[in-house]
């Protein structure tokens, strides 16, 4: 009877937070990683956003002026990572609020004297432990774009919300007994770190060199900054960029490929 009732919920939300079909391809068009995803992977993703945007609140930062364009276009994001889960890896938190641009925060941070010190930092976006994820539109806009293809504030803000559910974000996310149980947790960690410390070791000695553009790392070179910054930018790259992550990080490609049960990659790529 439960199960009925949830089914009869689900179809229901489905049809009050439907959207027209021209608005859904026009919300995926700027995105070539969509081009990926099957006919029922289409559809399945679809029903998901009218999901996510019944339960997840979008507010506006300032003047901007939020549309069903910027609703969808999150939305579709947002649910790719968990497009083979379910919703409740985004469970605990409901607010959305998008800005237009910059998005000025003010840092309060104590250093090893005790001393704080207090600053305005600039973000492109951030997911806060039990509170909502703010984004700035003009970077949700710059995903995929030639100068930084692998860039995807949405999937690098969510993957921390997936990572939070357990409380702090270590690099490690949750692991479901429905979703993940051949699924080794300690090896992920384990390989997770082992590839954080060479990529952090590579970017240390790319700074040292000076920065050069042709020697930089095909991933963010940020995600050198924590374990959880790491994840995170794998997790872009996974969708983004699948091939370049598997030739950079083919143990942690194949994780990720287990854990969000997704192989982006076709046979023979």
């Amino acid at each position: 009877m439960l199960r009925r009732f949830r089914e009869w919920r689900r179809k229901r939300l489905i049809e009050r937070y439907s959207f027209a079909d021209q608005d859904w391809t026009a919300a995926l068009a700027p995105y070539r990683f969509f081009d990926r995803l099957s006919a029922d992977e289409n559809r399945r993703l679809r029903e998901l956003v009218s999901l996510f945007c019944a339960e997840k609140e979008f507010a506006p930062g300032n003047d901007f002026t939020i549309t069903l364009a910027t609703q969808l276009q999150i939305a579709a994001q947002a649910c790719l990572p968990i497009l083979n889960l379910d919703l409740t890896f985004y469970s605990g938190w409901t607010g959305i609020v998008v800005y237009e641009g910059e998005v000025w925060v003010r840092r309060e941070e104590m250093d090893e004297d005790g001393v704080m010190h207090v600053y305005n930092d600039i973000i492109s976006g951030e997911a806060m432990p039990g509170g909502p994820v703010v984004l700035s539109w003009d970077d949700v806009t710059q995903a995929g774009s030639a100068a930084s293809p692998s860039y995807n504030v949405v999937i690098h803000e969510f993957a921390h919300k997936i990572d939070m559910l357990k409380g702090d974000a270590t690099g490690v996310p949750p692991f479901s007994p429905a979703y993940h149980a051949a699924l080794n947790g300690r090896e992920f960690e384990a390989t997770l770190h082992q590839c954080f410390d060479a990529f952090a070791a590579q970017v240390d000695q790319w700074e040292r060199r000076g920065q050069a553009e042709a020697d930089a790392p095909l991933i963010d070179p940020y995600a050198a900054e924590h374990p959880s910054e790491f994840f995170a930018v794998l997790s872009e790259a996974f969708f983004t960029r699948p091939q370049d992550l598997r030739d950079t990080f083919p143990d942690m490609y194949r994780l990720l490929a287990a854990y969000y049960l997704q192989e982006p990659l076709r046979p023979g790529d």
